[in-house]
């Protein structure tokens, strides 16, 4: 029940507006404390220990984004990503057409690119097509953050793999077999996402109706 409370006061913190997502992680760092302190596991040993495993998972996540950020501006420079956004806005594609050619496009991309570079180095020729196919903008950003999100686990370069196998010390296969099922999730929810948009634009229409939106 502790945890739970803890848990539940995280994501509260965050969804009501009362804290950041950085304030929210130190009002966990802070609880997870206190409750170690109240359940009489916290000594030095454990608190340097749990330290010490942070700040390598810290360095490692660290050294991933390094990596990932130096492949995205070499793809940068060769105008790749660019160009086959290019290549698709020839295509004059259905609204359904666009939505499943731009679903493969960014898996693809995300298999060499960060979510970020990917979605930056192609949107200035993406954004005008999904305006033109009628697409709701909002409804776009979600199918956006769901469709990156499912790239960041298919390999080669997935880079939410590299994280999982440093945090695990599992074989990359075993983790990407693993990821098969948590992918296949993803396209369903892009489907559905699809199939009934108005599951992605019920929450930010009501926000955005409300007094003090």
């Amino acid at each position: 029940i502790p945890v739970m409370l803890l848990i539940t006061t995280v994501i509260g913190s965050m969804f009501l507006g009362y804290a950041t997502a950085t304030e929210a992680a130190a009002i966990g760092v802070i609880g997870a404390l206190v409750l170690a302190a109240l359940q009489g596991s916290l000594n030095w040993s454990t608190f340097t220990e749990s330290l010490m495993g942070a700040t390598r998972t810290s360095a490692m996540i660290a050294l991933i984004l390094a990596g990932a950020a130096f492949l995205s501006l070499a793809m940068g420079f060769t105008g790749l990503p660019r160009g086959l956004a290019d290549l698709i806005a020839t295509w004059e594609l259905s609204r359904f057409e666009l939505l499943m050619v731009l679903l493969v496009f960014y898996i693809v991309l995300g298999c060499f690119l960060d979510g970020i570079s990917s979605v930056v180095l192609t949107m200035a020729v993406v954004e005008p097509m999904v305006r033109e196919a009628g697409i709701d903008m909002i409804w776009f950003g979600i199918f956006i953050v769901v469709v990156v999100e499912m790239a960041q686990i298919t390999p080669p370069i997935g880079f939410n793999l590299f994280v999982l196998q440093g945090m695990t010390d599992h074989e990359m296969g075993y983790i990407a077999k693993a990821a098969i099922p948590m992918f296949l999730i993803m396209v369903l929810m892009v489907f559905i996402l699809i199939w009934f948009p108005d599951l992605a634009t019920w929450l930010p229409e009501n926000v955005r109706q409300s007094p003090g939106g």
